[in-house]
C-alpha cells in the first residue's frame, strides 16, 4: 500500500496497489441468482497453476497452465448482466495485483478494475457506492462503465475512465468480496497469505516513507474484515508458490 503514489484507469494487466471498501449502496443491476454452486461443480478447480509449460496433469492436483483456470472462468454463467465479474480479494500486500495481472493476460487482456482507483485518503473503505453506481450498474445493463479514478498525488478524482463490458472483468483489491458486491460476482478468489506476512511484505515494498500511512491502513483493514469478512465466502484460495500459484477450493465450497 502506497499512500501517495497511485495510478488511474482500468487496464488489462497494469500494476496497482490496494485499498478496500465498506459502505453499502443500491444498484440497478440484477444479481446472478445461481452464483453459489455445490462442491461437485468445483471439484475440477483443485489445481496448481503455473505460468510455464507442464505435462498433461495425471490427476486434479497436478500443475496446469494458468490459461486453464482462465478457460474455466470464461465458461462460467454471466453474473452481472452479460459480464462474468471475478473478484480477487486478500490482505494488503498479499499479491493480488500481480496475480490479477497474470490472470488478465491469460484471459486475453481482460479489463481490470483496481479498487484503489475508487478509494480515497479519507475513505479507504468507503468506495462501495461508487463501485455499485459507476461500475456494477452499467455492466449489469451490458454497458461500458465509466468512473473517475482517484489521483493519490493530487488527492482528488481525475478524468473519467472506461471499463469495457467484456465477457470477463476482474476486480482486485481489499474488499473486492464484500457482502454488497458478492451477489454480482461469478467467482470470488482469496489470496491466501496471513495478514501479518502480507502487511510486512507491503511495508517493505513501500518503504519507511509510507509508515504513517500503513499504520492507519492496518487499523482500517482490521476493522473492515472484522465487520465484513471475505475469506469465508471465497470460492477459491490462491497461494503463491516459488513459481506460479496453487489454486484450491475455498471455504464457500468446502463448507457445503
Amino acid at each position: 500500500m502506497d499512500g501517495t503514489r497511485r495510478g488511474s484507469g482500468a487496464s488489462p494487466a497494469g500494476a496497482r496497489r490496494e485499498p478496500g471498501g465498506r459502505v453499502p449502496a443500491g444498484t440497478t443491476a440484477t444479481p446472478h441468482p445461481g452464483r453459489r454452486t455445490t462442491r461437485g461443480a468445483h471439484d475440477d478447480l483443485l489445481v496448481k497453476v503455473v505460468t510455464h509449460a507442464a505435462p498433461a496433469p495425471p490427476h486434479p492436483g497436478s500443475p496446469i497452465h494458468l490459461h486453464t483456470l482462465a478457460s474455466r472462468l470464461r465458461r462460467l454463467p454471466p453474473s452481472c448482466g452479460p459480464v462474468r465479474l471475478v473478484g480477487v480479494d486478500g490482505h494488503a500486500g498479499s499479491g493480488k495485483t500481480t496475480f490479477t495481472a497474470r490472470l488478465a493476460e491469460e484471459l486475453g487482456g481482460a479489463p481490470v478494475l483496481h479498487l484503489d482507483d475508487l478509494a480515497t485518503h479519507e475513505e479507504l473503505f468507503g468506495w462501495t457506492g461508487r463501485l455499485l453506481r459507476d461500475v456494477v450498474g452499467p455492466l449489469g445493463r451490458g454497458q461500458d462503465a465509466r468512473y473517475r479514478p482517484y489521483d493519490w498525488h493530487a488527492r482528488d478524482f481525475g478524468g473519467a475512465r472506461t471499463l469495457p463490458a467484456a465477457p470477463v472483468v476482474l476486480v482486485e483489491g481489499v474488499g473486492a468480496g464484500r457482502r454488497a458486491v458478492r451477489p454480482f460476482l461469478a467467482r470470488l478468489l482469496w489470496m491466501e497469505l496471513a495478514r501479518e506476512d502480507a502487511w510486512e511484505r507491503g511495508m517493505r515494498r513501500d518503504g519507511s516513507a509510507q509508515s504513517d500511512f500503513w499504520d492507519g491502513w492496518v487499523r482500517a483493514e482490521r476493522q473492515h474484515f472484522a465487520e465484513d469478512p471475505t475469506k469465508p465466502f471465497a470460492d477459491l484460495l490462491v497461494r503463491q508458490l516459488p513459481e506460479g500459484y496453487e489454486v484450491l477450493p475455498g471455504p464457500a465450497v468446502t463448507s457445503t
